[in-house]
């Protein structure tokens, strides 16, 4: 077991957009596991875009990470050594882990997973956090019928592809928005999305949403808010449902902004519109995990990841998820 143990801090609480003067990589002793502990190494660290409200002190339904201690995040790796029963060294285990090379853990909050049976890094993506998002988002609140026309925006992240591919094996018309050739490219040619709008050379999304959902929006699975929100919100149909699942838009704001005054419209139009949060359904999970796993494995659903190398380098792949740099589920190999 290595005796220095690397670990990525908050270094201070960033106003706006962060830079890399909020992160602060040190040294430290390796720990021991204490009763029911074990000690975790991490092979890969999902980065994602709520921990940068858990980077400030604002009130949310997760803590915010303490300044001058390790971020935490989901992660997976390997048991080094336990003292809990239900784990053996060598054991892979998925959970959260601090931003380092290991992690001295509550046993009681790790699941197994099993190399064997497919990837590990499907345990961050498809059969964890993103994959049971799209899922619960989509199929619960979105409650998706064949024929109708559902919208993502952030439509080439790590949710949006499986939510897309989801609405797709539901009979849906699948329009996506997102912010480069490459990703539009991918999305309608690997994943059969029928239109993909790239808001980034439109000059007007308002006119290309027209064009490609001239019958309107049955479905739209928010992930981004902003003046694309704006947009997709003024041409809901009637009873039409909005899945609220991210604002990344928004993350770095230091003073909401007053956008399109839309309740009104929703109301007029029997809109349902609800967030969410994935342990909203944790009573749910089996299912998720299981009907997810099936559709993986009967290669219904496609995946994407874009992976950094080095604990070093998480805090700029974290920043890369604000500037769009990823297609599909951003992690970080850690050693």
């Amino acid at each position: 077991m290595e005796r220095m143990n690397r670990q990525i801090l908050l270094n201070k609480r960033p106003k706006g957009f962060p830079d890399e003067s909020a992160f602060k990589l040190i040294e430290k002793e390796t720990p021991e596991p204490a009763d029911d502990q074990v000690l975790v190494k991490a092979h890969y660290l999902s980065v994602d875009p709520y921990m940068r409200g858990r980077m400030s002190e604002a009130k949310s339904y997760a803590e915010p990470f303490e300044v001058g201690q390790p971020l935490k995040g989901g992660a997976v790796g390997e048991v080094i050594k336990s003292n809990h029963l239900d784990f053996l060294a060598g054991d892979f285990v998925t959970g959260l882990l601090d931003w380092a090379d290991h992690t001295a853990v509550e046993g009681q909050s790790l699941r197994k997973i099993h190399p064997d049976a497919a990837p590990i890094t499907t345990a961050l993506y498809i059969a964890g956090m993103p994959g049971l998002t799209a899922y619960f988002g989509l199929l619960y609140i979105g409650q998706p019928q064949a024929g109708e026309t559902v919208v993502i925006s952030g439509a080439a992240g790590a949710v949006g592809m499986v939510v897309g591919q989801i609405a797709k094996m539901k009979g849906c018309r699948v329009v996506g928005i997102a912010g480069s050739e490459e990703k539009v490219n991918y999305l309608k040619k690997e994943l059969n999305f029928d239109a993909v709008i790239n808001y980034k050379e439109s000059e007007n999304i308002s006119k290309a949403l027209k064009e490609v959902v001239p019958g309107g929006v049955d479905i739209y699975f928010d992930n981004v808010g902003g003046e694309i929100s704006d947009a997709v919100l003024l041409r809901l149909n009637f009873h039409a449902r909005v899945v609220l699942c991210g604002q990344i838009a928004h993350y770095n704001d230091e003073k909401k902004e007053m956008g399109v005054r839309v309740l009104p419209y929703l109301l007029t139009r029997s809109v349902l519109l609800k967030g969410f949060i994935v342990r909203d359904y944790r009573d749910y999970f089996d299912e998720g995990m299981r009907d997810l796993a099936k559709w993986l494995n009967e290669g219904k659903i496609q995946y994407r990841e874009n992976i950094v190398e080095g604990l070093e380098n998480a805090p700029d792949a974290f920043l890369g998820l604000f500037r769009g740099d990823n297609i599909g589920k951003q992690l970080v190999k850690v050693s």
